[in-house]
């Protein structure tokens, strides 16, 4: 896929703003809205669509749009700061676990698991430092579990003839994308989410391989892999205040 382009339009009052990512694959004249965990909107169109076609298209759709943004928006401004301190809930895998922040200068740096607590050891407490140590122990962590469900969510399907290369990011806008040359990116932050969580958005990429649009085809394939797919992405959807990186 090209990389996204950045439009907008009024509707009333508002401004709404959206990406447009344009698909070799799909069919002229077809488009597909989706409005993303942090309310962004993204367009899928042909790689050839006029963009006033576009433009109107999602312009018909505004009514639509419009609430839905507001709620996802709404809810993310009442989400409480991050501030790093003991105390503070943290998730992991889906089960929800407290952090412990303690002063030891000889463990400077460790982060591990000790029953219900996250711990983080740090010289002396300081909050971007702790942010800084949790971000790449998810990161660590993200590596180790996200390989391993590659090859458990690939070994069934029919057309992923070899694992394909796997790269890890942190995104404020998705959990994870397939190139057109068959790459996968995944966001670190998605091994906060429950395992069901993580097999979804792994599954929806590795049908990329086949299907390379948000097309009824693809639609599908997971239909046929996770029937339940819908109510597992409305699960993560409603996790992104406590998963992605909002602050």
């Amino acid at each position: 896929m090209n990389a996204p382009h950045l439009r907008s339009f009024r509707y009333g009052d508002e401004l709404i703003r959206f990406r447009v990512r344009a698909q070799p694959a799909r069919k002229a004249q077809r488009i597909a809205i989706h409005i993303e965990p942090d309310g962004s909107v993204v367009v899928d169109a042909p790689q050839d669509a006029d963009a006033a076609a576009v433009r109107a298209a999602v312009q018909r759709r505004a009514a639509w749009i419009s609430p839905r943004v507001a709620a996802i928006h709404q809810r993310l401004a009442h989400a409480p700061p991050r501030e790093h301190v003991s105390g503070e809930s943290l998730l992991y895998m889906g089960r929800r676990y407290q952090l412990k922040v303690v002063a030891d200068a000889p463990r400077h740096g460790s982060v591990r698991m000790r029953g219900a607590h996250i711990e983080v050891a740090v010289a002396r407490p300081d909050a971007p430092q702790v942010h800084a140590m949790l971000d790449a122990w998810y990161a660590l962590r993200a590596r180790e579990v996200m390989a391993s469900r590659l090859g458990a969510v690939a070994a069934p399907l029919r057309w992923v003839r070899a694992l394909p290369p796997l790269r890890f990011r942190a995104m404020k806008h998705q959990w994870g994308n397939c190139s057109p040359a068959g790459r996968l990116t995944l966001n670190p932050h998605l091994v906060k989410a429950p395992r069901e969580c993580i097999d979804y958005v792994i599954l929806h990429e590795l049908c990329h391989l086949k299907e390379h649009n948000h097309g009824p085809r693809f639609h599908r394939l997971l239909d046929a892999r996770m029937p339940g797919w819908r109510e597992v992405k409305k699960r993560l959807d409603g996790l992104v205040d406590q998963l992605m990186p909002l602050c």
